[in-house]
């Protein structure tokens, strides 16, 4: 029996799933049934840290979603290579594979080895963009070559016309597939062998949330979200990032439906928003031509830029003892929720590269470990911009006064207070530099600086002198 398989990697969805859709179209087509299936690859499952341990509690609540509609995924687990020769054993007939191709990092790279495994046994590889609105090699200069820079790249990118989701039934999808009662059975008990804990006190991401988030995010926030998606004491974001990272939502989905209200009832704040989503593409085309920049400045000249080195400095950081309030906020939401406000995201990100002049792929790493809604080449982009080592990144004299940002944006200390509970009472006028209350404001506000919350572990003062001279030694 000849049959298709479709092979889910991080796009947890039914709806808006590009090859979902064609391969049930082409099942349909050919009257061949399709095998639904994911692979557990041991170089992922092997990794314990908070970002892993969600991915995983969404991935199983997908499999738990389609079981009640009658929708059943296969887990395949090993090596890619292994994995897939199981599979054909089991099933000697496929005819065809269809997947959402990853552009970056090692996802790439496997795709790669891939392709070239099933031409070699003339199977028919269906690959399909997905993952973003505008693909890595879609927007590109007159003469063919790359934007390096976001303004000239967004502008383009808006000229471009924009897919239309790609919408399909659930009975149509559940018509069309097969069981393999003994895989099916098997793959269940490894994936939840993987599943051990629960991702803490978050829900994991799931389509249907992931809908009505949408249409609450475009009925009462994308209107002002220029206006407050700074603020991180306000509910001004739309909190889609983690279900975009899984999937559990197609990014031309949320774009089509703000496209959909502009006709009616436009707002700044939904160009606003779009152009979020446009850095998300630049970011993933930068990665795509620019492989090693997990590990390297983009900036070939800042290679040999001096990090600082100090374990107990970074630790700090990463617990939230800094001294300064907005970004031991942030660094306390990271730990609690494993998700941070995009502000915030910055502030914390200059102060390890600036303040602390620390190597910007430790705080790469730890918020890889850390996000639920870790998306490798945002990640990446967000901290070379921050480091200012990477492509359109701030200039390595702006230097971002953690003091000045707080009281910018979390004016009355709302945001600080929330996950800094030791600084509850603290009067506002103090609530930005804490350490500078008297003795008797600090008795009345129940906080003694470096005993209830800490000194500033650095002078931002100087520290910014520095960080400016580490870049001006290399010219």
């Amino acid at each position: 029996m000849t049959l298709s398989v479709m092979w889910f990697r991080r796009d947890f969805r039914l709806q808006d799933n590009t090859a979902l859709y064609h391969a049930v179209k082409q099942a349909q087509h050919r009257k061949e049934p399709l095998l639904l299936i994911y692979h557990l690859d041991p170089k992922f499952t092997d990794r314990d840290t908070p970002n892993h341990r969600y991915f995983f509690a969404v991935l199983k609540r997908f499999f738990t979603d389609c079981e009640e509609k009658g929708i059943n995924i296969h887990v395949l687990q090993g090596t890619w290579r292994s994995a897939f020769t199981q599979l054909l054993e089991n099933h000697p007939g496929v005819s065809s594979i269809f997947f959402n191709k990853d552009e970056v990092g090692e996802g790439c790279k496997r795709d790669m080895e891939v392709v070239e495994y099933f031409n070699q046994k003339n199977i028919m590889v269906n690959s399909f963009d997905d993952y973003s609105i505008h693909h890595a090699n879609e927007v590109k200069k007159a003469n063919n070559s790359i934007y390096k820079v976001f303004t000239p790249y967004f502008k383009k990118w808006m000229t471009m016309p924009k897919k239309q989701p790609l919408i399909i039934s659930d009975e149509t999808i559940k018509n069309c597939i097969i069981k393999n009662e003994r895989l099916y059975k098997r793959g269940l008990e490894k994936l939840s062998a993987v599943v051990e804990s629960e991702p803490g006190p978050v829900e994991p991401a799931q389509e249907a949330k992931a809908v009505d988030l949408l249409e609450l995010f475009l009925e009462n926030s994308i209107d002002h979200y220029d206006c407050f998606r700074d603020m991180p004491a306000a509910e001004g974001t739309s909190r889609l990032s983690v279900h975009l990272s899984t999937g559990t939502i197609s990014v031309r989905t949320v774009l089509y439906h703000i496209l959909e209200k502009q006709q009616t009832s436009y707002s700044t704040g939904m160009d606003t928003f779009v152009k979020e989503l446009a850095w998300r593409d630049f970011y993933t085309m930068i990665h795509h031509y620019f492989p090693d920049c997990k590990t390297k400045e983009i900036e070939p000249k800042y290679h040999l830029l001096k990090w600082n080195h100090d374990d107990i400095l970074l630790q700090k950081w990463k617990e939230g003892k800094t001294g300064y309030p907005i970004v031991d906020a942030g660094m306390r939401q990271l730990k609690q929720e494993g998700w941070m406000h995009n502000r915030v995201r910055m502030i914390t990100a200059s102060f390890l590269t600036k303040d602390l002049l620390m190597d910007w792929r430790l705080g790469e790493r730890y918020f890889e470990e850390m996000l639920h809604d870790y998306e490798e080449s945002s990640n990446i982009g967000g901290w070379q911009w921050a480091a200012s080592v990477g492509t359109d990144a701030v200039p390595y004299f702006r230097v971002f006064n953690p003091i000045t940002q707080s009281t910018r944006f979390d004016h009355v200390g709302e945001y600080i207070k929330t996950y800094i509970p030791e600084l509850s009472l603290v009067p506002v006028k103090h609530i930005h530099e804490p350490w500078k209350m008297d003795d008797t404001v600090q008795g009345e506000a129940g906080c003694i600086i470096g005993k209830d919350y800490p000194e500033p572990i650095v002078e931002h003062s100087v520290q910014r002198k520095k960080a400016i001279q580490m870049f001006k030694d290399l010219k």
